[in-house]
């Protein structure tokens, strides 16, 4: 029997309601209306994910995001701020996603169990220690909407970019390079490297990256894993899980009752097609809540 740590179940909720941010129409419609272009990603990837961190330059950003290429950083940021100041793309993220999930979800949003599942999610939000960890911190300074299903979307970001911020010195720990880290997942078959190219690397450099795991040992001439490198993979994964696992302990048993109410949420929205069914994440299906089949 395969036990998985609570903490990786609960991500696999938390992550596609945090998604809806960079794929609702409605948002771009307000990354629209703040000046940005919208037929393609990034720009306003950039601003809605960074803007917590204010004015940041691209160092700071491509330090805080880790797998992107500094150069395609460097294309976004600051450039994102010559458009939209953070302040302004911030007073603008609340109002896009109640309008992104009302889309999505409906009268639900407005329910109780959504309310009660947004209240568990504060208590485990503000359970996470942002030492460290400056997405999360970040986010955690924006305080609360007081709209439930904005709340419930605040603290699953706020939880998600902790996961994330724990991902990274997870990866300074066990010696992944951002494009090492790429490489790494595509190799163990999260998603074919095509998908993965969207980070900005070249060619040359994601070669460049197989060739220093194929020397470290962790990457067979042919770049599939081998088993020092499958290994060293899996540690990376169960460090990031045990980094993000003190906002579940806190929420204890709740936690269960928070799969019950928000899994189904985050079902719908993954059911939608909103979002990609190939990313970098290397993300199946999200969790099921106890008894749900």
């Amino acid at each position: 029997m395969i036990v998985v740590n609570p903490a990786r179940q609960m991500w696999r909720i938390v992550e596609p309601l945090h998604a809806v941010l960079y794929y609702a129409p409605e948002v771009y419609d307000e990354a629209m209306q703040l000046g940005y272009p919208v037929d393609v990603r990034w720009p306003s990837y950039f601003a809605w994910r960074a803007a917590p961190l204010g004015a940041a330059g691209p160092a700071a950003v491509s330090s805080a995001f880790y797998s992107f290429s500094p150069r395609m950083v460097a294309e976004h940021v600051p450039a994102a701020w010559r458009v939209s100041a953070p302040a302004a793309v911030l007073e603008r993220r609340w109002p896009a996603i109640d309008r992104a999930l009302r889309a999505l979800l409906g009268d639900t949003v407005d329910g109780p169990e959504v309310a009660e599942a947004a209240a568990l999610a504060r208590r485990a939000a503000e359970a996470a220690d942002t030492t460290g960890r400056p997405l999360a911190a970040a986010n955690r300074d924006l305080g609360w909407s007081g709209a439930p299903h904005v709340d419930l979307w605040q603290a699953a970001t706020l939880l998600r970019e902790h996961r994330g911020d724990g991902h990274i010195a997870a990866a300074l720990t066990a010696g992944f390079g951002p494009c090492e880290l790429l490489v790494s997942f595509a190799a163990a078959g999260a998603a074919p490297a095509e998908v993965f190219a969207s980070r900005g690397w070249t060619t040359e450099e994601w070669t460049a990256a197989q060739d220093s795991l194929t020397v470290r040992g962790w990457l067979h001439p042919d770049g599939t894993p081998t088993e020092a490198g499958a290994a060293a993979r899996a540690d990376l994964e169960s460090r990031t899980d045990t980094l993000a696992a003190a906002p579940w302990r806190e929420l204890g048993p709740a936690t269960g009752r928070f799969a019950q109410l928000t899994g189904p949420l985050a079902a719908r929205i993954a059911a939608s097609g909103l979002l990609p069914k190939q990313s970098t994440l290397g993300m199946g299906a999200p969790a099921r809540a106890p008894g749900q089949q």
